[in-house]
């Protein structure tokens, strides 16, 4: 059952849900969506099924709701966001985080990844390219790519460029007949999700 919060900071509250891992853990994914916010993320509301799937392998979740509706389209606000959410983590024990983030959030993710290396992987869903310029700097947090060929609203060229950009480990997967939610594919995309927090979560901490 998530626990709903209000993680406190200086520049507002960030309304988010939580599940903790498995007593002894100190693993857990951050989930964000695009610049709309919510819980759900794309997909038809795939992050809910995520959490479930990291529950089964042990790790906690932690899902933020941008405060970006302030700040539209800022990148910057939304790093902050993730920011916070990692920080609070840490609070609760959790030295190891997964960031996913969905459009807005993927470029979201990319720049908290380069800026707090507690961040240990890195997944984007459909990203945009504006905010993760930096791209370059994540190396050697590995880098997964995945967007929907038939994606009007944000082309995978830009996942492609992006990709081009980074250094491995990367990792990038597109998928014929998916639009920019994805939902064409939601197997599929759960699919990867899961086996990349499986691999660089683990199921056991040491």
């Amino acid at each position: 059952m998530s626990t709903e919060l209000s993680i406190p900071t200086s520049r507002g509250a960030i309304a988010a849900r939580y599940d903790a891992p498995a007593t002894g853990r100190r693993a857990a994914a951050l989930l964000v969506g695009g610049a709309d916010g919510g819980f759900d993320g794309p997909a038809e509301a795939l992050y809910p099924d995520l959490v479930a799937d990291l529950g089964a392998i042990g790790c906690g979740a932690l899902r933020l709701d941008f405060r970006i509706h302030r700040f539209p389209n800022d990148p910057e606000e939304g790093v902050f966001d993730v920011l916070a959410g990692i920080a609070h983590l840490a609070g609760e024990g959790i030295d190891r985080v997964a960031l996913v983030g969905h459009s807005f959030g993927g470029a979201v993710v990319i720049e908290a990844g380069v800026r707090d290396r507690r961040a240990v992987c890195i997944a984007t869903l459909a990203t945009q390219t504006a905010g993760a310029q930096c791209v370059a700097e994540l190396a050697p947090t590995p880098l997964l790519l995945i967007h929907g060929l038939a994606d009007i609203r944000l082309s995978a060229k830009g996942s492609r460029l992006l990709y081009e950009h980074a250094r491995e480990p990367k990792r990038i997967e597109l998928l014929e007949g998916a639009t920019h939610s994805l939902r064409q594919r939601r197997a599929d995309v759960r699919r990867l999700l899961v086996a990349w927090f499986t691999e660089h979560l683990g199921t056991s901490d040491p």
